[in-house]
């Protein structure tokens, strides 16, 4: 029987070609949305994970100022830290190594074309260089890491190398930073993110000279001991920390947060944006939800003697009312279709006209659940839809709707 009342609406749906696809519009471009924004988002948030997690959850940055995320930089802020704050932490109990960076902008001339950078200054010596191996996204692609004795040379990112200017950049060549000139020792493997495909490295030394820093570092990147609580750890580091600079608790002019606590904000960073944006692509499955209730009241007026014979010849009230709800289900689930199609086409394509642009951590990501859900979402809102225009169809008067005109 259900089946028969299925095929009865595809017909009746058939019969009002045009009305029907301005009725599921409203609900296909909402379905879109939804799609191509939830992919998106799920595959920029699966992204940010997989880096962090070559990074390490067992590691922790210190920075100047209250807010942790901004740009890494001491210009950014009156606050800074120091290379005794730095040593302060590599000893405290649970830190199996931490190690200060300078972290500035600078004026990158190559073939006389000129381009701003971020530039980090980073410890040469052979135990923090394994440490910054470690992290998973520095590795070198051609050339060498630095060695102690290095100075004034330049460890520079896949996109500065061979996007960046005219000429290709490659190792053996020489660079201007701020007017002074460094060799390129190294080219790093082209990780997706444009961070660190556009960051230049060089020794700490040749840092404090560029940007005439003789103690200051920008941020304190320390790695946690295995086996060590991170929470007692970074507990630790905020009570001496807090008793170097004289500062009481809750007013700590530095953040400390692990990788682990980074991911936990950022992610419900992109959740609330994320919820946001599916929120106002809502707005078009309502308007959609709307309009196939007034094509259902539209179709229950139509055929108002059509009803009238149905009950005339035994139909049940139960029976019109279920026609005309898997009807205006099927207009729900229709939209809801042709919207997935569009939503997974469009979140390809913007995909690929991201990676082409070089920045390839942002992949559109489909899971069974959003497909399945989406589907589910645009059946029920048409099967909502239609529940009135349904139980009016179901009330009418076997005589009065075979009177109608």
């Amino acid at each position: 029987m259900i089946g028969d009342f299925f095929i009865l609406a595809l017909k009746n749906l058939r019969r009002r070609k045009l009305r029907s696809w301005l009725t599921v519009l409203g609900i296909f471009i909402g379905i879109t949305a939804v799609v191509t924004l939830i992919s998106l988002s799920q595959g920029m948030r699966d992204s940010i994970n997989e880096q962090f997690e070559k990074i390490g959850k067992s590691r922790i940055m210190i920075v100047p100022g209250g807010a942790f995320f901004g740009p890494m930089s001491s210009s950014a802020s009156v606050d800074t830290l120091s290379e005794r704050e730095a040593e302060l932490v590599n000893k405290i109990h649970g830190i199996e190594l931490a190690s200060g960076i300078i972290s500035d902008t600078g004026v990158i001339e190559y073939k006389d074309e000129l381009e701003s950078f971020s530039v980090w200054g980073m410890h040469t010596d052979s135990e923090r260089t394994k440490y910054y191996k470690s992290i998973g996204l520095l590795d070198i692609g051609k050339g060498r890491e630095f060695k102690a004795s290095d100075n004034h040379k330049a460890i520079i990112g896949h996109k500065i190398a061979y996007e960046t200017y005219e000429e290709d950049i490659h190792v053996g060549n020489k660079i201007t930073i701020n007017g002074i000139d460094f060799n390129v020792i190294g080219i790093q493997n082209e990780i997706g993110t444009g961070m660190h495909d556009s960051l230049i490295r060089i020794p700490i030394e040749s840092a404090r000279e560029l940007f005439e820093k003789p103690n200051n570092i920008d941020v304190i990147i320390a790695k946690v001991a295995d086996g060590e609580n991170i929470d007692d750890v970074i507990d630790e580091i905020e009570k001496v920390l807090r008793k170097y600079r004289d500062v009481d608790e809750g007013e700590e002019d530095f953040s400390v947060q692990s990788s682990a606590q980074t991911i936990e904000q950022l992610n419900g960073i992109l959740a609330m944006v994320q919820g946001v944006l599916v929120g106002i692509a809502a707005i078009s499955l309502l308007v959609g939800g709307i309009g196939i209730m007034n094509t259902m009241y539209t179709s229950v007026l139509e055929r108002t003697p059509e009803i009238g014979i149905m009950k005339a010849i035994g139909a049940r009230n139960e029976d019109v009312f279920k026609i005309f709800l898997i009807e205006s289900g099927i207009l729900g689930l229709g939209g809801g279709i042709i919207g997935v199609i569009l939503g997974v086409g469009i979140s390809k394509l913007v995909e690929i006209g991201i990676h082409a642009t070089g920045v390839t951590f942002i992949s559109a990501y489909f899971s069974w659940y959003l497909i399945v859900g989406a589907l589910s979402f645009s059946f029920i809102v048409g099967v909502l839809s239609g529940i009135l225009p349904a139980m009016q169809a179901s009330k009418l008067i076997t005589v009065d709707a075979l009177r109608y005109e």
